[in-house]
C-alpha cells in the first residue's frame, strides 16, 4: 500500500464542491472513479480543503492510498486519463509517508480572490471572477482589512451552516492588490471558517465603494454577529492557491 499526495487544480464551476455529495457532482467522488478505474481499488481522495460549490483551486492537495505497485507519473497520467472531460487535472502525484494526512498535516492555506471591476460585463472571466460595476477604491480596502489580520474571534465573517469548534482563528495575511480593472485579494491563515474568505471580501468592498471606512470594519468584527457583517462574496472569485506542509 502506497499513500499518494496529489496536488490538483480545478474550475468549480460544474461542481457542487470538493465533498462528495448525493444532490451533484463533486471533485473528491470525481478523482475517486478515476483511481477506480485506473487501478480497480475503490478509495478515499482525502483534500487538504473542502471548497464549496463553484470555487476553484489551483493547488488543492490531496492524499489516496493504493495497493497497486505503480510509479508517480503513472499515477499522475493514468488518474488524468480518466478524469476526462471534467475540469480537473492532477498536476502532481509523489509518494508520501504513511502518517501524512493531506487535511491534518497542513500548516497553512492560501486562498486568492479575483474582483474585475469595470462597467462591461464578463465574457472570457465569466464564472472565474466577480463583476463589480461600481468603481472600487483598492487602497482603502487593503488599510481597512489590516483590521482583520491577527488572531480574532471571526463570528462576523462567519456562515450560519459552519461546524467549526470555535470562531476564533488567526488571520496571518489579508491583501488587496489593484491591477488596472482586476482587483485581488490574498488570504493566508492556518485555517479558515466556511465561507470566512468570502463574507471578508464582501465587507471590504463595501469599503471600496465608500459605504463602508475602515471603522466600520473594526465594529462589524467587535459585533461578532453575522448580521453586522457585508454580503458573501459569490463563489466564482474564490481560489485556493496553495497548500502549506513543513
Amino acid at each position: 500500500m502506497t499513500r499518494w499526495k496529489l496536488t490538483v487544480e480545478y474550475d468549480g464551476g460544474g461542481f457542487v464542491g470538493w465533498q462528495r455529495q448525493d444532490n451533484g457532482p463533486s471533485v473528491q467522488a470525481a478523482l475517486e472513479a478515476a483511481v477506480e478505474k485506473f487501478c480497480g481499488e475503490k478509495t478515499v481522495v482525502w483534500g487538504a480543503g473542502r471548497t464549496d460549490a463553484g470555487v476553484h483551486a489551483l493547488g488543492q492537495v490531496a492524499h489516496v492510498d493504493i495497493e497497486k505497485k505503480t510509479v508517480a507519473r503513472v499515477v499522475r497520467d493514468a488518474v488524468n486519463h480518466h478524469l476526462k472531460p471534467l475540469a480537473i487535472a492532477v498536476l502532481a502525484a509523489e509518494e508520501a509517508d504513511k502518517n501524512f494526512h493531506a487535511r491534518l498535516s497542513a500548516k497553512g492555506r492560501v486562498y486568492r480572490y479575483r474582483i474585475v471591476n469595470r462597467r462591461a460585463r464578463l465574457a472570457v472571466e465569466l464564472g472565474r471572477a466577480w463583476h463589480v460595476p461600481y468603481a472600487l477604491d483598492a487602497q482603502a480596502m487593503h488599510a481597512a482589512a489590516q483590521v482583520l489580520v491577527g488572531r480574532h474571534d471571526f463570528t462576523t465573517f462567519r456562515a450560519s451552516e459552519c461546524q467549526a469548534k470555535s470562531p476564533v482563528k488567526t488571520l496571518d495575511e489579508l491583501s488587496i492588490a489593484g491591477d488596472g480593472e482586476l482587483i485581488v485579494a490574498t488570504a493566508r491563515a492556518r485555517s479558515f471558517l466556511h465561507h470566512q474568505v468570502r463574507n471578508m471580501v464582501g465587507s471590504l468592498v463595501l469599503v471600496g465603494r465608500g459605504k463602508w471606512r475602515k471603522s466600520d470594519m473594526e465594529k462589524a468584527l467587535a459585533a461578532k454577529d453575522r448580521r453586522k457583517g457585508g454580503p458573501t462574496a459569490p463563489p466564482e472569485g474564490l481560489y485556493l492557491v496553495e497548500v502549506v506542509y513543513d
